[in-house]
């Protein structure tokens, strides 16, 4: 019987991976409002090239009966068993800069043993921070600007992206236990709790999902391509717009929520220099626009040559 929490079976591979990298987790657990997690884990693992450099026993850490694997039956046979996987592999951005991503399920079993192991990966290969995401169903409006309630040690996104604060307890992911044990251990990590509107948590929301890119950016330095996604979130507000529109008691509660919404935010005392009037977040686009126009109204004056 095979008591190891991972293979050994990629020593080599392991043995080349850069020091100093961020590490980015995506763990799916038995709730995924929004579908952040999820979408963010297919989003990374479809553009950034990831190679398996570590996977764990499934056999020591699933719940079969809880979390049933699939199995195709073709006529007369079973084919194409597919049980859960969870692993650590080394990825690339879109301007090639590695990282690290830990992915697949959430441990239903050893959790304590789980986490002592992916503390010493932390330590082996210097991990630079360790990112992670995910969502919270909140009675929030789909027509005003995502928020997040942001934990760990990154005072400046703490700053700059956390405007709910609260004080409570909650079930316990074997994520949150990570980012506690790193945060006890002086790592850096940063997590990043969307609240997304209530209504639309059983969905798979775009806007979400952009959110939780843009924070895994802002964190790490990585970059991604947004453009495409963008317009999915265009496309899902205008459904989403539609189908209120058509139903007078969805009317009426989206104005409540807005009103709710922009009471809470007029009461936040502190603003970021870098939020719009109406609460959102400049794009990097944005601001290289605007530097552009800065820049050409710069030259127009012949300031620089003074």
């Amino acid at each position: 019987m095979n008591d190891s929490i991972f293979s050994a079976e990629y020593a080599e591979r392991r043995a080349l991976v850069p020091k100093g990298l961020p590490l980015i987790v995506t763990l799916s657990g038995i709730s995924d409002p929004g579908g952040v997690v999820s979408q963010l884990d297919t989003f990374l693992w479809d553009r950034s090239e990831p190679e398996e450099i570590l996977r764990f026993n499934t056999d020591l850490l699933l719940d079969y009966r809880a979390r049933r694997p699939l199995i195709t039956f073709d006529e007369d046979h079973f084919v194409d068993y597919s049980p859960e996987e969870l692993s650590l592999s080394l990825c690339h951005d879109q301007l090639g800069r590695p990282f690290l991503l830990l992915s697949g399920f959430e441990p239903d079993f050893r959790w304590e043993q789980f986490i002592d192991t992916v503390l010493g990966l932390v330590a082996e290969f210097e991990v630079s921070t360790t990112v992670w995401s995910h969502a919270v169903p909140m009675p929030v409006p789909h027509t005003r600007p995502l928020r997040a309630t942001v934990s760990g040690t990154r005072d400046d996104l703490i700053e700059e992206r956390s405007v709910w604060k609260p004080t409570t307890k909650l079930p316990a992911s074997v994520t949150h236990l990570l980012e506690y044990r790193l945060h006890s251990l002086g790592e850096e990590v940063v997590g990043f709790a969307i609240l997304v509107p209530h209504y639309l948590a059983g969905n798979e929301y775009p806007d979400a999902l952009l959110f939780a890119l843009e924070s895994v950016m802002a964190a790490t330095g990585l970059i991604f391509t947004t453009d495409e996604l963008r317009e999915q979130t265009r496309e899902f507000r205008a459904q989403v717009d539609r189908q209120v529109a058509e139903n007078e008691e969805s009317g009426e509660m989206l104005r409540g929520l807005e009103a709710r919404y922009d009471a809470y935010m007029d009461d936040q005392n502190t603003k970021s220099p870098l939020v719009a009037e109406d609460g959102s977040i400049p794009t990097a686009e944005q601001l290289a626009s605007e530097l552009e126009k800065f820049l050409a109204q710069y030259r127009e004056d012949g300031s620089a040559g003074e």
